[in-house]
C-alpha cells in the first residue's frame, strides 16, 4: 500500500504549480454555488490532495516555503489595510480585548489542563500559551465584505498582537523553565526588551527607507519589489530575536500604511498577488497539515473534544465581555469571535516546541492539530455569516445608501502628453469618490491629423488609462479633434456632464506668458465646474502634509463642499494630516463636512484672514508639503482685488513646491453666459472694480449671511 501511494504521488513541479492553480481556480466557483466561504474550500482541498487524504501532492519544502509566505503575506496586508485614524481611536479598547483574548485563554487553558487533563503546571502553562494565540485567517472576508475599517475588526487586529507576542512571552518562560529548572527573569526581560529596540529601529527607518526610495523610482514593478523586501526583512529580523515572523510582518504593514495608499496601482499590485497566488498556499498548505484519520482514535478524540471546547469557549468570553464593555451589537461580538478562533500555525509552533521537549505526548499533538481542522473551518463561517449583515447595518448608520445614489462625479483629466499623464491621473484617483458613483474621462484635443499628432494623442490616452488599470478603475479615453484646446475641453464638458476638470500646471515658455497660461485661463472663464490645477515634484504618496490656504466668503461659493470633500478623500488616501488656514468663520463649516461625512482625517485649523496670511505662509510650506490654494473666478463672491498679484506671488515664493490650485464649481447648474466679445469667456458683464470688492467684503463681514 505505501508503494501505491508513493507511485500515485505527483512529484513534477510543473504537474504540482497546475493542481495548486486549479484548486485556486475551482474552489471558489464551487463553493459560491453553496454559500461557502472560499477559505474553506481551500483548506478542505489541502485535506483531500494532502498527504493524509489521497496523497496526491507531498507536503514538501515548495509548500512549507510558499504556506509560510502565504502567512506573512496575509499579516502584512492586515496592517495594510487598517484605516490608520479608526486605529487609533479603537487603540485602547483593543489593548483591553487583547489582555481579555491573551489572558482568559491561558486560564481556562491551566484549569482544565491541570484539573481535567491531568498535566502537570509548567505543561498546562505552555497548552495555555496554545490557546492564547491565533491567526486572523478569516481576515480575507472581512476586507472582501468591506468591514475593515468596523471597529470590531479594528478591536480584533490589535487583540491578535497582543495575544500573540504574550503567548510567545509564555512560551519563551516555559521553556525556560524546563531547561534549566527555575524562571530565568532576566531571560525574559532581554526578550522585552530585544522587542522594544526592534520595534524602534523599524518605526525609524522604513518610513525614510521608503520615502527616500519612492521619490527616486517611480517604477511600480521596483516598488512592489521594495516594499516585499521591507516586509521580509521585518519578518526576518523578528525571527533572529526570538519572535514570530508574522508580528514583523504585521508591523511592517502598520508602518507602510501610510506609503501605499488604498486607490493606487501599488496597493492593487499588492492585493491580487497576495489573494490570487501567496494566501491560497498558504490555506492549502494548512489544509495537508491535517490528519482526518485521527478521528477514528476514541482516546485521542475525546482530548481533541475537550481541547477543542476550550480553545472556542475562551476565544468566546472575550468577545462577550468586549461587547459588554463598548456596548456593541451581537455582530460585532461574532465578527471578533471569528477573526480570533482560528488556531494554525503559532499554535502548531507552541505545540511542536513542547512534543520536541517531551512535555506533550501524541494524544496532545494529534489534538492540535484537530483543534486546527475545526477552528479554521469555523472562523470563516462565523466570520462570513455576521461580516455581511455588520456591512449592511454600518451603511444604513452612516447614510452611505442615500450617498451612493444621489452623488456623482464625472471626471475630465486632459492629457497633453504621456509623461504627465500618470501623474495627472493618479491625482485624481487619490481624490475618487469610492461612496457614489464617479467615473473618469482622459481627453487628448488635437487640431493636427498629422500621424505624430495622432502619435502623441495615442501615447498619452494609453498612459493615462494603463495607469487607471493598474488601480482597477475603470477610464475612458476621448481622442478628440477640434479647433483648439480649450474648445475641445469645453464640448467634452457639456457632452459628458463633467463635474471637475483636473489639469496639469502651465510650464511657462516665455517672460511675457502668464502663469496659468492662455488656455487655462480661458478654460476658468469658459465654464462654472470645478476646476483643479495641479503641480507636483515628488510621488503623491510621500506627501507629509496638506496645507489649504482658504480666501474670505469662501463658504458662499456653490462649490464649497464639493472641493473640501475632494481634500478629504486625498488626504485619506494619502494618510497624511491636513491644514486649513482659513476665517475663524469657515472653520466650523468645514468640519461639519468632514464630520458629517464621517470621513477620519487628521485636521488642524489656523486662523487666516487675509493676504498677509497667505504672505506668511510662503515661509512654512516645506519640499514634501503639497500647498493647496483656493481661488476664486473674477465673476466669483469670494474674489477678491488682491487675486491679481497670486499667480505672480506663487511663481515668485512656491516655484519649488508642490501646488494645486483649485477653483470651485460657481452657480451650481445654471448655464454658462458667453459674452459677444470673446466666445471663448464668459464673463458675467464687467469685472468688480477693486473698491467695490473692498466695500462688499467688509460688508459682508458685519452682515454675514444665515
Amino acid at each position: 500500500m505505501e508503494a501505491m501511494a508513493q507511485e500515485a504521488l505527483v512529484t513534477q513541479p510543473v504537474q504540482i504549480f497546475l493542481i495548486v492553480l486549479a484548486i485556486i481556480l475551482f474552489a471558489p466557483i464551487l463553493l459560491n454555488k453553496l454559500k461557502i466561504p472560499h477559505i474553506i474550500g481551500m483548506i478542505v482541498a489541502g485535506v483531500v490532495v494532502g498527504p493524509y487524504g489521497f496523497n496526491i501532492l507531498d507536503n514538501d519544502s515548495s509548500f512549507a516555503i510558499f504556506g509560510q509566505v502565504g502567512l506573512l503575506y496575509l499579516m502584512f496586508l492586515a496592517g495594510l489595510e487598517i484605516d490608520m485614524y479608526h486605529l487609533r481611536l479603537n487603540l485602547k479598547r483593543g489593548l483591553v480585548f487583547g489582555l481579555l483574548t491573551l489572558v482568559v485563554p491561558l486560564a481556562l487553558g491551566v484549569l482544565t489542563s491541570v484539573y481535567i487533563l491531568g498535566l502537570d503546571i509548567l505543561t498546562s502553562m505552555l497548552l495555555g500559551a496554545m490557546y492564547a494565540s491565533h491567526t486572523l485567517l478569516s481576515y480575507p472576508v472581512a476586507a472582501r465584505l468591506g468591514i475593515t475599517k468596523a471597529p470590531a475588526v479594528l478591536i480584533a487586529i490589535v487583540g491578535t498582537i497582543i495575544a500573540v507576542v504574550g503567548a510567545l512571552l509564555v512560551l519563551g518562560a516555559t521553556v525556560s523553565v524546563a531547561r534549566e529548572g527555575y524562571f530565568n527573569v532576566g531571560e525574559i526581560l532581554l526578550l522585552a526588551l530585544r522587542l522594544g529596540l526592534w520595534t524602534a529601529a523599524i518605526l525609524y527607518a522604513y518610513p525614510r527607507v521608503t520615502r527616500y526610495f519612492f521619490k527616486k523610482y517611480s517604477d511600480k514593478v521596483l516598488q512592489y519589489v521594495f516594499v516585499l523586501v521591507l516586509v521580509f526583512l521585518a519578518a526576518t529580523s523578528a525571527q533572529a530575536i526570538g519572535l514570530e515572523g508574522v508580528l514583523g510582518a504585521f508591523l511592517a504593514g502598520l508602518v507602510l500604511n501610510r506609503y501605499v495608499p488604498v486607490a493606487s496601482p501599488l496597493m492593487s499590485s499588492i492585493e491580487f498577488v497576495g489573494n490570487a497566488l501567496f494566501i491560497p498556499y498558504f490555506l492549502i498548505s494548512v489544509g495537508m497539515m491535517i490528519n482526518v484519520r485521527l478521528l477514528a482514535d476514541a482516546d485521542t478524540l475525546g482530548v481533541a473534544a475537550i481541547m477543542l471546547a476550550v480553545a472556542l469557549s475562551s476565544k468566546w468570553l472575550p468577545a462577550y465581555i468586549a461587547q459588554k464593555i463598548n456596548g456593541f451589537d451581537v455582530l460585532s461580538r461574532n465578527v471578533m469571535f471569528g477573526l480570533t478562533a482560528a488556531h494554525t500555525a503559532v499554535a502548531l509552533a507552541v505545540v511542536a516546541v513542547g512534543y520536541k521537549m517531551g512535555m506533550f505526548d501524541e494524544r496532545i499533538l494529534n489534538s492540535t492539530v484537530m483543534v486546527i481542522l475545526v477552528t479554521c473551518a469555523l472562523a470563516p463561517i462565523i466570520t462570513s455569516a455576521s461580516a455581511a449583515k455588520l456591512k449592511v447595518k454600518m451603511m444604513a448608520d452612516e447614510g452611505d445608501e442615500v450617498i451612493r445614489h444621489t452623488r456623482v462625479n464625472n471626471t475630465l483629466i486632459p492629457v497633453a502628453n504621456p509623461v504627465t499623464a500618470g501623474a495627472l491621473v493618479e491625482i485624481a484617483l487619490l481624490m475618487r469618490n469610492d461612496r457614489g458613483r464617479h467615473s473618469f474621462y482622459a481627453l487628448h484635443v488635437r487640431n493636427d491629423n498629422s500621424a505624430p499628432a495622432k502619435a502623441v494623442s495615442g501615447n498619452s490616452l494609453e498612459a493615462a488609462r494603463g495607469m487607471a488599470a493598474a488601480a482597477d478603475i475603470k477610464m475612458e479615453t476621448l481622442d478628440r479633434y477640434d479647433i483648439n484646446i480649450v474648445t475641445g475641453i469645453l464640448n467634452a464638458i457639456e457632452e459628458r456632464d463633467i463635474t471637475e476638470v483636473i489639469l496639469g500646471m502651465h510650464r511657462r515658455t516665455t517672460v511675457i506668458d502668464s502663469f496659468f497660461g492662455n488656455k487655462v485661463e480661458q478654460l476658468l472663464r469658459s465654464t462654472n465646474k470645478m476646476v483643479i490645477i495641479t503641480r507636483c515634484f515628488i510621488p503623491a504618496n510621500t506627501i507629509t502634509r496638506i496645507l489649504v490656504w482658504v480666501p474670505a466668503d469662501a463658504q458662499y461659493e456653490t462649490g464649497f463642499s464639493r472641493w473640501v470633500r475632494a481634500l478629504a478623500r486625498l488626504t485619506r488616501q494619502v494618510g497624511c494630516r491636513i491644514i486649513f488656514c482659513c476665517p475663524d468663520t469657515i472653520q466650523p463649516l468645514v468640519r461639519g463636512v468632514l464630520y458629517t461625512e464621517n470621513y477620519g482625517i487628521r485636521c488642524e485649523f489656523r486662523p487666516a484672514d487675509g493676504w498677509d496670511d497667505l504672505v506668511m505662509l510662503s515661509g512654512e510650506v516645506l519640499d514634501d508639503d503639497l500647498f493647496v490654494v483656493i481661488g476664486a473666478r473674477a465673476q466669483s463672491v469670494s474674489y477678491q482685488a488682491e487675486m491679481t498679484e497670486l499667480p505672480a506671488f506663487l511663481q515668485s515664493n512656491f516655484a519649488r513646491n508642490n501646488l494645486m490650485m483649485i477653483f470651485p464649481e460657481q452657480f451650481g447648474e445654471a448655464p454658462v453666459l458667453t459674452s459677444f466679445t470673446d466666445p471663448l469667456s464668459s464673463d458675467i458683464g464687467v469685472a468688480p472694480s477693486p473698491l467695490w470688492m473692498r466695500t462688499r467684503a467688509r460688508l459682508r463681514r458685519l452682515f454675514p449671511r444665515k
